[in-house]
């Protein structure tokens, strides 16, 4: 009995993470992006501790990576899509293009099932990740209310039509990039192995401790940055190694 409900617990936390996703979507829906923001945030919370539990309880299953990639689409894909479109309803209409553009928006959830039916079938990415996480998009589009809520003034630069529009399209393609990224899963403590893992860990810890929802974008940017140097390096040593 205690085996069995062990087994479930990893499966429950996914559901946490898609529940605040679908509340997530009622508070855009109804303008309150702060809300939803938040609520991306807590699922990416769950996200990342339903996979700690499953490898703390060893308790994997196919229904639970299915599980996970349908909870990761709603609260990834389609939450952060909808804020995206609220900002650009919130954008000042230049022309008559511009009115067009909103519904540029969802290609962000388009292009989230893309990269996430691929994750379910790509063998490479059991350690890495090969293109952008889908949670780490919607991190970065969850911080663009909460940053113009605690800097006002940055609004003009967020809330601009094409400016969102390049941005989708940019985060669309890196969704599905051929671009191995690091992931936050610890196999061991071992600090040379983690030594990436361990920077960024405590560069973003102090980033987000002085300056908040402004160090998210930075974040990422250094997430990225940080991942191509890593394989660079490692690429380096492997050819290194044949000669």
């Amino acid at each position: 009995m205690r085996r069995r409900v062990r087994k479930h617990i990893p499966n429950f936390i996914t559901c946490a993470n898609l529940f605040s996703g679908c509340v997530g979507i009622v508070f855009a829906f109804q303008e309150n992006l702060l809300g939803a923001a938040y609520a991306i945030f807590l699922a990416a919370i769950f996200d990342f501790f339903d996979g700690f539990a499953s490898r703390v309880l060893k308790s994997f299953s196919t229904i639970g990576k299915d599980l996970d990639s349908l909870a990761d689409m709603v609260s990834f894909g389609v939450l952060p899509s909808i804020i995206l479109y609220q900002l650009f309803l919130q954008a000042p209409q230049i022309d008559k293009v511009s009115t067009f553009l909103n519904f540029s928006a969802f290609l962000i959830p388009v292009f989230s099932a893309l990269r996430l039916a691929k994750f379910n079938t790509d063998t490479r990415q059991a350690e890495i990740f090969i293109g952008l996480p889908t949670p780490a998009n919607a991190i970065l589009i969850a911080s663009f209310p909460l940053i113009i809520d605690q800097y006002p003034t940055l609004s003009r630069y967020i809330l601009n039509p094409y400016g969102l529009a390049v941005f989708v399209v940019v985060m669309s393609g890196l969704l599905v990039a051929e671009m191995p990224l690091m992931s936050l899963k610890f196999k061991n403590r071992d600090f040379q192995r983690n030594i990436y893992r361990y920077l960024l860990l405590l560069f973003s810890a102090i980033l987000i401790l002085f300056f908040k929802f402004v160090a998210v974008p930075v974040v990422i940017f250094f997430y990225i940055t940080l991942s191509i140097i890593q394989f660079k390096f490692a690429n380096d040593r492997i050819v290194s190694s044949k000669k």
